[in-house]
């Protein structure tokens, strides 16, 4: 009775543990640290919201059994949240279902339409519920370039030729987490194509949607003739409205996938609180000035950690899109790898990071840095940071990370 459970066999080691042990430790040691380590928002909501969610808790109707897709209410208020920003048109009945965040929904669909031994096809680095929710399914992941382009292209075709068996299902994620690439509507017309070509699945995490610097908003990928046809995208309540903690978030599109992710749903839970399905129904029928000013604050964070960065000696792009920094390890540490220079920066700069390889072996030469604190945080930050560059850069080398020897 001591061997491990089949399905959790499967599963690595979380990478992320032990910078969070180390994170934990030097808390608990009375430093302070600037955590910048997870994708968790710092804002509250807007007022209406909450205003919504006490008055609904006060119903006493309102505290029983929900239904697992979610309310006739919000199912509407997303369809015309498609039909304003990406003019698609959606049936609130057969094409959209509520989730407990994108997450719950992207695993509760990966186990709905995977048999053991499937392909996926998945973009490395990547959030780690896109490959690992259908590695707990039963499939096998093969790894395609996480960059939308040329090369992913062309890794979607090789894939096709050589995968045995052939691939069923491919996830795509943009704005990405965690490099904050974004995709053109171009980019989604050869996407769809190839799809419906190969009688292919399209998973599309589109969470950040609203999370943009540029002028061009970042497009669905259901706003493509046909991609109905095979696709379906994932949304989230967390970082538009700052409600990351009220796991709200939906599925859209293919009927099949939907009526898919509906029955296995219905099996498993009985949906959200219905009061923070009801204020959610605000959130998306209220004012939207606050995604505004949402946008605003973390571009002007953005740009306080990428400039306060470059001047510290650390090159690092500024993000198109996202709440994140996808940071290159500078190249006097690269040798010890994301982990070991993550647990570096934590230790020394008291600055906590995600390291790269959490989110696949093509992130290892990099850490995710959230802009999830403040700018006199970020300014802190950056002063340890450049403090410890500067240490480093006079002299002192790094000792080797465990895996070189």
């Amino acid at each position: 009775m001591t061997e491990e459970f089949h399905r959790i066999r499967r599963l690595p080691p979380y990478v992320f543990a032990e910078v969070n042990k180390a994170k934990a430790a030097a808390r608990a040691a009375g430093e302070d640290i600037v955590d910048l380590g997870m994708g968790n928002p710092d804002s509250a909501p807007p007022q209406h919201v909450i205003d919504k969610l006490r008055e609904t808790v006060g119903n006493p109707r309102a505290h029983g059994y929900s239904v697992s897709r979610g309310i006739p209410g919000l199912r509407k208020a997303q369809a015309a949240y498609y039909a304003r920003r990406f003019g698609v048109e959606l049936d609130p009945e057969t094409e959209i279902i509520a989730t407990l965040g994108s997450k719950e929904g992207l695993a509760n669909l990966a186990s709905a339409i995977t048999s053991p031994g499937d392909t996926i096809l998945v973009p490395n680095p990547s959030y780690p519920i896109h490959q690992f929710g259908f590695i707990i399914a039963g499939a096998s992941v093969r790894s395609i370039p996480a960059e939308p382009g040329e090369a992913m292209l062309e890794a979607l075709y090789r894939a096709v030729k050589h995968s045995v068996p052939k691939p069923t299902a491919l996830i795509i994620n943009f704005p990405s987490n965690p490099t904050a690439m974004q995709a053109t509507e171009a980019f989604y017309r050869d996407i769809v194509a190839f799809a419906r070509r190969e009688n292919i699945w399209i998973l599309s995490d589109l969470a950040y949607a609203e999370i943009y610097f540029g002028e061009t908003p970042p497009p669905s990928i259901l706003a493509v003739p046909g991609a109905k046809d095979i696709a379906v995208e994932f949304t989230s309540m967390s970082k538009t409205y700052s409600m990351a903690g009220w796991r709200i978030g939906f599925a859209a599109g293919n009927k099949r996938l939907i009526q898919a992710l509906t029955r296995i749903k219905s099996y498993l839970d009985y949906g959200a609180f219905t009061p923070v399905q009801v204020a959610a129904v605000a959130a998306l029928n209220g004012p939207q000035d606050y995604i505004e000013e949402m946008r605003a604050l973390y571009k002007g964070r953005r740009d306080v950690l990428i400039n306060g960065l470059h001047a510290a000696g650390w090159n690092v792009p500024s993000p198109e899109s996202s709440m994140f920094a996808w940071a290159p390890i500078p190249e006097k540490f690269a040798h010890l790898g994301s982990v070991e220079f993550s647990k570096m920066l934590l230790k020394e700069a008291k600055v906590a990071v995600a390291p790269g390889i959490g989110f696949g072996e093509q992130g290892d030469n990099f850490v995710r840095i959230g802009l999830v604190e403040n700018t006199h945080r970020l300014r802190q930050a950056i002063r340890s940071i450049k403090a410890f560059l500067n240490h480093h850069n006079a002299g002192v080398v790094p000792s080797a990370s465990p895996f070189d020897q």
